[in-house]
Parts: structure tokens; C-alpha cells; sequence
């Protein structure tokens, strides 16, 4: 079952699309997953796809976006990379889904425990890794509340730099994409960050990580500037 198969491209919002996603994953944390036809829903999306949001979320084994906010086959683009890393091939599979698939919903997803935060935060170097950990030193860096201890062991600093780096590659999705600031700024689409909780499978988004107009938008490039 696809909960938002009664919506079309023209009728469901950036705004629809956020709470699908908040009600399914508050059926996750419930473990009220829908019982789905898979073989029916392979049918239903065999000659085309409407994935009605896109998310970029971490490669981690343990958060997989459809399990985590109850969709079924074809219901999410899934963008995954170790950290949750906005990379310009990554903002470009956003850009398809959004301007071509029709989705109406950007997600950056991190998580708590992030190893790719956590690798960035105690300063690894370990081979092509390096790549990783440097795309998310700016969230390190951003982070100036901390003083002492500034680790992953440090777990208030860690949750911070994880939110932080979520802020970040929302903004470079911004700052990469004209079509998506364009999108936005006609209220085509909504952008919006959130953390995964791995210890409760609660996925919370946060107010001022919610972008849905220009207006919005603005406000929000002048936060993630003051913070980073």
C-alpha cells in the first residue's frame, strides 16, 4: 500500500509530504509497520515512479529511510553516504528526483552515533576515508560551544557537531543548487533536516531546519551562516 497513492504530483505539498513521512515513522516506532504487497506494489511502479520525497541520509546499515518512515517500494529516492555528505553527484540525484520524479520533499537525515561524525571529531586519517571526514570538519569547526574534550566520547558535543553537519550539507545544497533555490522559491518543494535516534528509532525534525518558501529560506541560510 502506498499511503499517498490518492495524492497526485498537482495535489500533494512540501508540508503533505513531511507529515506522510512523520506519521510513518511514528508507525515504525510502534511497530505498526503496514503489511505490504510487494509483488503488487513491484506492478504498480514498473512503467514509472513518483517517489514523493528525496533523502539523503547516512550509508549506515541501520537507518534505511524506508523501513524507518514505513514507505513501500517506489515511495522514497534514497540518496546514502557515509555522513549524510551533500556532494555535488549527490546534489545532482536530488535535483532528478525533484525536478523530473516529481518529489515534492528534500530530507538531510543524520544520525546519532554517526562513525563518519564521529571519525571527523577525533581527527582519523585512515585512506580514502579522509574524503569523508574532511566534508564534515566544518560542522567540527562550527561547533565553538565546547571547550574541553571536543571528542566523539563527548557525547554532547558529538550530538552537536551530528546536528550541525545536518545544517551544513543543507546549505551546501542551497548554495550548489539553482534549480533547487528555484524550486523553493515557488514553493515547488521543501527542504528539511532531521536526526535519527538510533537507540529509539524516533526520527525528530527540527523547527528551524524546516524550509518551505523564500522567506523561510532566507531565514534559514542566515542561521546555518551564524552557526557555521
Amino acid at each position: 500500500m502506498k499511503f499517498h497513492r490518492e495524492l497526485t504530483k498537482e495535489t500533494l505539498t512540501p508540508e503533505l509530504a513531511l507529515k506522510i513521512l512523520m506519521e510513518g515513522n511514528e508507525r515504525f516506532v510502534n511497530n505498526l509497520s503496514a503489511n505490504r504487497n510487494m509483488m503488487e506494489l513491484v506492478a504498480q511502479n514498473r512503467d514509472g515512479q513518483f517517489p514523493f520525497a528525496a533523502i539523503l541520509s547516512c550509508s549506515d546499515s541501520r537507518v534505511p529511510t524506508e523501513l524507518v518512515f514505513d514507505q513501500g517500494l517506489g515511495d522514497i529516492f534514497s540518496v546514502r553516504l557515509a555522513g549524510n555528505i551533500a556532494s555535488l553527484k549527490a546534489i545532482a540525484s536530488i535535483e532528478y528526483a525533484c525536478k523530473y520524479l516529481g518529489s515534492k520533499l528534500i530530507v538531510v537525515m543524520g544520525h546519532t552515533r554517526c562513525g563518519g561524525v564521529m571519525g571527523a571529531c577525533d581527527g582519523v586519517e585512515m585512506g580514502n576515508l579522509g574524503a569523508i571526514f574532511s566534508d564534515i570538519m566544518p560542522a567540527v569547526e562550527a561547533e565553538t560551544q565546547t571547550k574541553e574534550n571536543r571528542t566523539s566520547s563527548n557525547k554532547p558535543f558529538l550530538d552537536n557537531v551530528i546536528h550541525l553537519n545536518v545544517e551544513i550539507q543543507m546549505r551546501n545544497i542551497l548554495d550548489s543548487s539553482p534549480l533547487i533555490r528555484e524550486m523553493l522559491a515557488e514553493k515547488k518543494i521543501g527542504l528539511v533536516g532531521g536526526i535519527y535516534d538510533l537507540e529509539t528509532g524516533l526520527v525528530n525534525f527540527y523547527e528551524e531546519d524546516r524550509i518551505f518558501s523564500a522567506d523561510c529560506q532566507s531565514l534559514a541560510i542566515k542561521k546555518m551562516i551564524v552557526n557555521g
